[in-house]
């Protein structure tokens, strides 16, 4: 408990200096609590750092797998161009109308899509619909499916895209083979399927933070994205 004090304070102390005060954020935050979505969004400075990595790549077409109440969802949208577009999808039907409202508070309707069902029907939905390749795709949904979704981005991605994977740590369960939990079996596979990848080379970070212990995935598609 002491460390969690210490970590949750010491982002505390970093989104004080580096993230300007945010009304807007903070009022999705609020009405994602007040519908009673679970407290599972990116930690802010989280966030900030998805925020850079698409304006460094100079994302224009950027794929979310996993919506929740559209609070990542924002922060890589911001980072778009004036013609750029975000496609997100999202399995709870109470998720996305929370999220659809949000992302409408953001002004940022016009350049996001949200999409409703299980995330592996939407991906199939994306090809057969002929959507452009995305240059940065971020994969935060339910982990036993990880591996299927490392399989769809890359896919669905144009060489050079970014691919961010989050909660690939889990409290450092990652490293148990035996464990009963089929989140962590899924992140097992996906790092598997990522070390036998000669499409994406990629590497892990560890963070602490609000959030706890945990750490993402962070890689960039090398070679045309033929299966």
């Amino acid at each position: 408990m002491e460390e969690q004090n210490k970590w949750s304070n010491v982002d505390a102390y970093f989104n004080d200096r580096l993230l300007a005060a945010d009304p807007v954020l903070d009022a999705v935050l609020d009405a994602n609590t007040g519908a009673g979505l679970p407290a599972i969004d990116v930690a802010p400075n989280q966030g900030k750092l998805l925020h850079l990595l698409a304006k460094m790549k100079g994302a224009s077409n950027i794929l979310e797998i996993g919506t929740l109440g559209g609070y990542s969802t924002i922060w890589l949208a911001r980072a778009l161009p004036e013609t750029g577009r975000l496609v997100s999808l999202e399995f709870e039907h109470k998720h996305v109308v929370v999220a659809e409202d949000n992302l409408r508070m953001a002004g940022l309707a016009d350049k996001t899509e949200v999409i409703e069902g299980p995330a592996l029907d939407s991906l199939a939905l994306l090809e057969a619909r002929g959507y452009e390749p995305f240059d940065f795709i971020f994969i935060d949904a339910d982990k036993p499916n990880n591996p299927h979704y490392l399989k769809w981005a890359l896919k669905l991605a144009r060489p050079g895209a970014v691919i961010v994977a989050d909660n690939v740590v889990r409290d450092g369960e990652v490293i148990d083979p035996g464990s009963a939990d089929d989140r962590v079996q899924g992140i097992r596979q996906f790092m598997e399927l990522l070390a036998a990848e000669p499409r994406i080379d990629a590497t892990a970070i560890q963070t602490v933070g609000s959030k706890g212990y945990d750490g993402f995935v962070l890689g960039i598609v090398t070679t045309q994205n033929n299966p």
